[in-house]
């Protein structure tokens, strides 16, 4: 599965593949950036060995229909980031977009593209999907940005739910507020 997000200058044009033993290693050298620690639930990576574990859970994500996860690519195959579609429940038409960017590329519209591109993807090939939700810290004014740069607005807050959401979060809505604003 391929998603091409063609240049617009002076962006450079991105891939999204899905990913592939090939990204281990450039995956695990991410694990030292701390803001994808702070901000994400990007996974422990002792090293390429853990990066190739975490991806072949992945590929599992796809065989269930559960998870369809996207490496985010230069044209000359470098890692720029990842998003990912979450679908807890087939067939409830509600699905959740996840991303992060890694720190290399920040700042150069890799997260607005690679987001705006999924959510197109989804609405166009998983049956019955209606909502689509993006979720992130409150504090990550980055997030924010990016989610109403591809059409999610603030729908609500959320509570902590430690461990695995340690801080109160926004849940962001695709299409939420524009027919109010129209």
């Amino acid at each position: 599965m391929l998603i091409d997000i063609p240049a617009a200058p002076p962006l450079p044009a991105l891939l999204l593949r899905r990913w592939a033993p090939v990204h281990a290693t450039a995956l695990a050298r991410l694990e030292r950036d701390e803001a994808l620690r702070r901000w994400t639930s990007f996974p422990a990576l002792a090293d390429a060995a853990d990066a190739g574990r975490w991806i072949e859970e992945q590929r599992r994500g796809w065989e269930t229909g559960r998870r369809f996860a996207f490496a985010v690519l230069e044209p000359d195959g470098r890692l720029v980031g990842h998003v990912v579609l979450k679908v807890p429940a087939p067939g409830n038409g509600t699905a959740e977009v996840g991303y992060w960017t890694a720190a290399h590329a920040r700042g150069r519209g890799v997260a607005p593209r690679a987001v705006g591109a999924l959510t197109e993807w989804a609405f166009r090939e998983v049956a019955g999907l209606t909502r689509l939700e993006l979720l992130h810290r409150v504090g990550n004014e980055a997030s924010c940005r990016v989610a109403v740069k591809c059409g999610y607005g603030l729908a609500g807050r959320l509570p902590p739910a430690p461990p695995e959401y340690p801080a109160e979060g926004h849940v962001h809505v695709w299409g939420y507020g524009r027919i109010a604003s129209t």
